[in-house]
């Protein structure tokens, strides 16, 4: 991994913005994002993740963290918070910013135990495949305390499979829809392609009553997104 996110996210601290970065999936054309929404406030997020944070107590796992927004609006809230993401990038601008406990580690590799796990902008990408959401799962269970919670959201992604007359194509290689080959470039360079997987809720609570888990959705978002919470 080259590990272009995290140099985007150093640019942008650093002063150095010049470009957003570019993604694309196997299903969906090239698309700017912008790195100054990587730096969002509070007032800028969407109510999803406002609704997310505003439910979060106790000590708090920030997974994915990229450049901390997130948990420094719970920082400043007075949580403990510990941020974690595979970006090496993401890691060290969140310590500029200011989180005060930002590591770089995978969450499968993650053992201490909180009271609320956050994974936002899509958490449950980090699945990457429909086969590894129970795996991925048991572990976010085992970091549950006593009375813990799992925060999480992501998108039935069913429509981008309409056609213009209202019908559905689906790759029949496919085996769900909601798994995706993810593909992001910055400054020219193009980072190797990562697996990403979107879960409609149905999935999601179904994956859940599998592990022991219960799933309660909390709000739905504007476009097919939606934010669960798992106990």
């Amino acid at each position: 991994m080259k590990d272009i996110f995290g140099q985007a996210l150093l640019d942008y601290q650093n002063g150095n913005y010049t470009e957003d970065l570019i993604t694309s999936t196997n299903i969906s054309d090239e698309d700017d994002l912008p790195l100054p929404y990587l730096f969002r406030n509070y007032a800028e997020m969407p109510k999803l993740e406002q609704k997310a944070l505003k439910l979060s107590k106790g000590k708090t796992l920030d997974v994915g963290c990229g450049s901390g927004s997130h948990s420094l609006w719970l920082q400043e809230k007075g949580l403990k918070i510990k941020a974690i993401d595979n970006s090496k990038g993401a890691i060290e601008v969140a310590k500029k910013r200011g989180v005060l406990h930002a590591e770089l580690k995978p969450l499968l590799e993650e053992t201490e135990t909180f009271d609320t796990i956050l994974l936002l902008m899509n958490g449950t990408g980090i699945f990457k495949e429909l086969s590894e959401v129970s795996k991925h799962l048991n572990h976010l269970k085992s970091l549950l305390n006593t009375d813990g919670q799992i925060l999480i959201d992501s998108s039935d992604i069913s429509y981008m499979y309409e056609d213009e007359d209202g019908g559905m194509w689906l790759d029949l290689n496919q085996s769900y829809p909601g798994e995706l080959d993810y593909f992001l470039s910055y400054k020219g360079k193009k980072e190797k392609p990562m697996k990403w997987l979107y879960l409609d809720f149905e999935t999601l609570k179904t994956a859940c009553l599998t592990v022991g888990l219960k799933c309660e959705k909390v709000m739905d978002g504007e476009h097919f997104d939606y934010l669960a919470r798992l106990s």
